[in-house]
């Protein structure tokens, strides 16, 4: 087939990328002016076309003759207004839609997240499946535009273009510097990360990336009446206990686990004054708060959930293992430098 690939140049995308043409599918990728040199190294067979989410003329070229779009490109920072967000994350979403439904493309397969379905009213949430609902409120803008963009994916459906959401959860891997995983282990190297957890246990169901590519591969290609307009969770087969993953990051890369305990009632304390001063617009748009109700929320409330309903419907099975994936992830770091160095990349 011949396949779009929107956020090629980012962590997922990229290997997005390498995927489909591992899988002999043609491959074009739409990348900013600029950032070619972003884009997975060794890979001159892939077309490109310049421009972002924001150019429907662009999205028309980039859309032109394909038949399956994998849309990975998003606004994922934790800063910046509500209109930076909607902009990327729904109108964008919106435009490559339409774009690719003109073009003639019958699947549109959309990167969403169990964000989207996060409540700030709940605490643990453990096997859920997609029998959950959008919450009333979110934590943040991220999260609110991910569900608007997913539920515009979702409505899109139709007999001609299939369209159909995954929900992988803290994707992570070898090229990754701004994701969950990289952060925690920049801070647990340089023992900045206190024990946030007020002595719970933390389960939580985490993504490696070639279990997101091998989910967004099956699903380009799985029977239109079987995904048409269907959201899936997708994450590694077993879920870990946060602090035992952190333990086990830093027998292989280095450093300490949290030992500075923060009682729970000082901890809501500091996040209800970050997040009070972090309301100055100027403040927001700029810069990534020190805590937030979010932030904290995946350091201390378990999170779990199920993917039967992508195994039963296009026969998702994770292709690589917490433990593996961990190594491989090791035997990276060290190919790019090292610890420290990649500790300094990390954004």
């Amino acid at each position: 087939m011949k396949v779009l690939v929107t956020g090629a140049s980012g962590f997922l995308g990229g290997h997005l990328v390498e995927g489909a043409l591992r899988a002999g599918h043609q491959v074009r990728v739409l990348v900013r002016p600029g950032q070619d040199h972003a884009l997975p190294a060794a890979l001159p067979e892939v077309e490109r076309v310049h421009g972002d989410l924001g150019d429907a003329a662009a999205l028309s070229r980039a859309a032109e003759g394909v038949d399956v779009v994998h849309h990975s490109a998003a606004r994922v920072t934790l800063y910046g207004t509500r209109a930076q967000f909607w902009e990327t994350n729904v109108a964008g979403t919106e435009r490559l839609l339409t774009a690719a439904r003109s073009a003639g493309a019958r699947r549109f397969v959309f990167i969403s997240s169990p964000s989207a379905l996060m409540n700030p009213g709940e605490g643990d949430r453990l096997g859920i499946d997609e029998t959950t609902p959008y919450p009333d409120r979110f934590y943040n803008h991220y999260s609110e535009t991910k569900a608007a963009a997913e539920r515009l994916v979702r409505a899109a459906d139709g007999p001609e273009f299939t369209t159909v959401s995954l929900r992988p959860r803290g994707i992570w891997g070898p090229r990754d510097h701004s994701g969950f995983l990289p952060r925690l282990i920049a801070r647990l190297v340089a023992g900045r990360l206190p024990d946030l957890s007020g002595g719970r246990r933390v389960m939580a169901s985490l993504c490696h990336c070639d279990n997101a590519v091998s989910a967004a591969l099956l699903a380009a290609e799985a029977p239109a009446e079987r995904v048409g307009g269907k959201a899936y969770f997708i994450v590694d087969r077993d879920p870990v206990e946060l602090r035992e993953l952190m333990v086990r990051v830093t027998e292989l890369f280095g450093g300490t686990p949290p030992t500075r305990a923060v009682p729970p009632p000082l901890r809501d304390a500091l996040v209800e004054a970050v997040e009070l001063l972090w309301r100055v617009p100027a403040l927001a748009a700029r810069r990534e708060p020190p805590l937030s109700r979010y932030s904290v929320a995946l350091l201390t409330r378990s999170g779990t959930y199920d993917t039967s309903a992508a195994e039963r419907d296009f026969g998702y099975s994770p292709v690589i293992d917490g433990e593996t994936g961990l190594r491989r992830l090791a035997r990276w770091v060290e190919s790019a430098g090292g610890t420290e160095e990649f500790v300094r990349s990390v954004r």
